[in-house]
């Protein structure tokens, strides 16, 4: 398994273990939640044909929620993405990273996205995300807009040390780590 979550995640280990061991890595899995209500339509240009552009919608797992993709379909991208050619590709339809991924894996690889809604992102408010849920989820996010905080909602420690609430997750989750 290829797992990726951003610097700004924090990734429930044994339940992503846990949600890893019920897909086979042998099969081509990828994992992960949108964070749009439809797929993504993008306009390509093939200066070397004579379509002049090309319509194709995909969906991607947000990079922010988190993805995993299984071992079977990382060798299946292999030739198509591989040694920087999926930096090529990025650049050619100019989206991030995991947009380009859903695009290569979705559109290319024609392998779908299977949606785990126990990843999540700052695009959605976390303050829905039940306490009594935590230990199911496997990635959590936080963002500020302005002066308000999007975070999961959380007894634990004070706001102003722990403002992304992970400290008070972690010691919710794992509490024989936690002095209290």
């Amino acid at each position: 398994w290829f797992c990726h979550f951003d610097d700004d995640n924090y990734v429930n280990v044994p339940r992503l273990v846990s949600l890893l061991n019920e897909y086979s890595p042998t099969m081509e899995w990828y994992l992960g939640k949108p964070s749009v209500a439809s797929p993504l339509e993008i306009y390509l240009e093939y200066k070397k044909r004579k379509i002049s552009e090309a319509r194709v919608k995909f969906w991607f797992a947000t990079g922010g929620a988190g993805f995993c993709i299984s071992r079977a379909l990382a060798l299946k991208m292999l030739p198509i993405a591989g040694g920087g050619k999926f930096m090529g590709i990025g650049d050619r339809i100019r989206f991030p990273d995991d947009v380009t991924m859903g695009f290569v894996i979705e559109h290319l690889l024609r392998v779908p996205l299977t949606v785990v809604d126990q990843f999540h992102s700052h695009l959605e408010p976390m303050a829905y995300i039940g306490v009594d849920t935590f230990e199911n989820q496997v990635s959590f996010s936080y963002g500020k807009n302005k002066n308000e905080w999007n975070v999961i909602n959380i007894n634990g420690f004070d706001k102003k040390t722990d403002p992304t609430r992970y400290h008070s997750l972690h010691c919710h989750l794992f509490p024989q780590y936690c002095k209290r």
